[in-house]
């Protein structure tokens, strides 16, 4: 894990004892359990606001799980996780998906994330039409404005992630 802070202040998010334990079965009609695969093991750590948390590691080593384990698409076999304090590992439901549109994880490898098919204004503004947040010429602008924000010139709307350099 590397940290880059930009800043201190509070903690945005919390990970205290995060465990994901994936079970080994054998047999096909009465499975039985031989012993688990522990992909996230007692995991710790604070983001605090301001700060960036990179989340590195060789491939196979649990990063993609924990950030699954922490948005709660995969639900922990341990630990807690607080985002402002609000414990996710408690939530269900549609308090849960309210939740989750305030948090996102982002790969590295463009190409194992975002679909090639589809331009940047596509991909930026799904989610702002899936979780009814703008719609139309309102999600064409709010895409321009966040493209901005991450210092891109909104004439890139139609560009496709390949027409990018990945430096």
């Amino acid at each position: 894990m590397t940290s880059n802070s930009n800043g201190s202040g509070d903690v945005l998010l919390r990970v205290d004892g995060l465990k994901m334990h994936f079970p080994i079965t054998s047999g096909v009609i009465m499975q039985r359990v031989k012993g688990y695969i522990k992909a996230v093991d007692g995991l710790n750590f604070s983001v605090h606001r301001g700060e960036t948390l990179g989340l590195v590691g060789e491939s196979g080593c649990g990063k993609s799980t924990t950030g699954r384990a922490i948005l709660q698409l995969y639900r922990p076999t341990g630990g807690k996780v607080y985002f402002e304090d609000i414990d996710l590992t408690q939530m269900k439901g549609e308090e849960l998906r309210q939740q989750r549109r305030r948090m996102q994880m982002i790969f590295q490898d463009p190409y194992a994330s975002l679909n090639p098919r589809m331009t940047v204004g596509s991909i930026v503004g799904e989610p702002l039409e899936v979780h009814n947040i703008a719609k139309g010429m309102d999600r064409r602008k709010r895409v321009q404005e966040l493209l901005k924000v991450v210092g891109l010139n909104p004439y890139f709307i139609n560009r496709y992630p390949h027409e990018f350099s990945g430096g």
